[in-house]
């Protein structure tokens, strides 16, 4: 019985202590375990990992700043672009103006030639309606002359006096003079 009772006075103790890594009989054996784990994680971390770390944070910081750059470029080449639309768009318009504005003065002169040829034409139909009305009325005088002539005769012709034509056409002619 001593052998099991021993085995169970070991259980018991083991039972007793607790958690086996809280038994101070241990601690020198973990404490130098903990100090080999822990070189061994420093030693994975700072050849292995931590340079890879390193390595991929470099990278998308050198892509970060390329980046940065090349909207920086783009940026600058959109300021320039923008910068030789609004001179494009200012000459163009300068052009524009300047065509209205000859097109304005080859329509002024067009105007000025059409309004001068209109003006000859009415000067000339002018000329030739008082030229026809001044042949009308020559005409028409005529006509008043002789029937004045003709009347003038007639009335002397009823107060029975023979009168001589040609004395009554220039009596008829110096009234009809004023």
């Amino acid at each position: 019985m001593t052998t099991a009772t021993t085995e169970a006075a070991g259980h018991a103790a083991e039972s007793a202590a607790g958690m086996p890594q809280l038994d101070i009989s241990t601690f020198p054996n973990q404490i130098f375990w903990l100090a080999v784990t822990l070189v061994l994680i420093h030693l994975i971390l700072s050849r292995i990992a931590l340079p890879r770390i390193e390595a991929v944070l470099a990278e998308r910081q050198g892509t970060i700043t390329g980046d940065l750059a090349a909207a920086e470029e783009l940026k600058q080449k959109a300021v320039e672009a923008e910068e030789a639309y609004n001179k494009a768009l200012a000459d163009a318009r300068a052009e524009a103006n300047r065509i209205v504005a000859e097109t304005r003065a080859d329509i002024q002169a067009e105007l000025d030639e059409a309004i001068a040829r209109a003006d000859a034409e009415i000067a000339a139909r002018s000329a030739e309606s008082e030229r026809a009305i001044a042949e009308i009325r020559a005409s028409a005088q005529e006509a008043v002359k002789e029937v004045a002539v003709d009347t003038a005769k007639e009335i002397v012709a009823a107060f029975g006096v023979k009168a001589d034509a040609r004395a009554i056409a220039a009596a008829v002619t110096q009234r009809m003079k004023g």
